[in-house]
């Protein structure tokens, strides 16, 4: 019961950033290409890489944290399944340069941010 607890007060608290990190990027950058879920994706990724780094080779976080953060808030905040829907919609609508860059560019920059989020753990 105390995993299902530390998993769902996670996710309510990245679900809620998610959102709102969503609203900002839409009334900042428009709505023409998906930079709030470009932007999270990023985010959670360098963050995570940074997280689970620290937590399982650093500073050996309790695994209760790991649950909470890693997997409620942070899993809750990356929106990879809506990245994948917007980009296939915009790909749909013939939009497929913003299509391709929002697919790929989340995947592959995804990636850099995890490497970055270690190597800054790492350094520490």
């Amino acid at each position: 019961m105390e995993t299902f607890l530390l998993i769902s007060l996670g996710a309510m608290l990245g679900a809620n950033l998610r959102y709102w990190i969503g609203v900002w990027a839409a009334g900042k950058l428009g709505t023409s290409f998906p930079y709030g879920n470009l932007i999270i994706n990023l985010t959670g990724s360098l963050v995570l890489g940074f997280f689970m780094t620290l937590a399982v080779d650093r500073l050996l976080i309790d695994t209760r944290w790991r649950v909470f953060f890693a997997i409620g808030f942070l899993g809750s905040y990356t929106t990879f399944s809506s990245y994948t829907f917007e980009s296939l919609s915009l790909i749909m609508e013939d939009q497929w340069l913003p299509g391709l860059l929002n697919l790929f560019g989340s995947a592959f920059l995804g990636g850099v941010a995890v490497f970055l989020g270690i190597i800054l753990a790492r350094a520490i």
